[in-house]
């Protein structure tokens, strides 16, 4: 994977944190389908995603309400309540605006 191309800001981040339970019951599927789904989406920037026993998964949004709308997608919704039900032993999401980004050729 490779970092998202964002935009200056500002954008919204969305970043989920999870521990996951035992097995891939649809997992994998469902998490692949769910990011090619979000890049169909409006205000979409892109996704960074990494797991290793905790899982971060933050998506770019060019504003809250992108975010917001990606939230109410059916499928995202099917796959939000799999998530409580199957996937997830905890999880917390966080939504925040980026107001600074940098890299190791400076600020953006």
């Amino acid at each position: 994977m490779t970092f998202a191309q964002t935009p200056p800001p500002p954008y919204t981040a969305v970043i989920f944190t999870s521990t996951r339970s035992a097995g891939d019951n649809g997992y994998e599927v469902m998490s692949a389908r769910m990011v090619e789904l979000a890049a169909q989406q409006p205000g979409f920037l892109g996704v960074e995603s990494a797991r290793d026993g905790l899982g971060i998964t933050v998506s770019y949004w060019a504003d809250e309400s992108a975010a917001a709308a990606w939230k109410q997608v059916t499928q995202h919704v099917i796959a939000q309540k799999r998530g409580r039900d199957v996937w997830y032993d905890d999880y917390q999401v966080r939504v925040a605006t980026v107001v600074r980004s940098y890299g190791p050729d400076g600020l953006r």
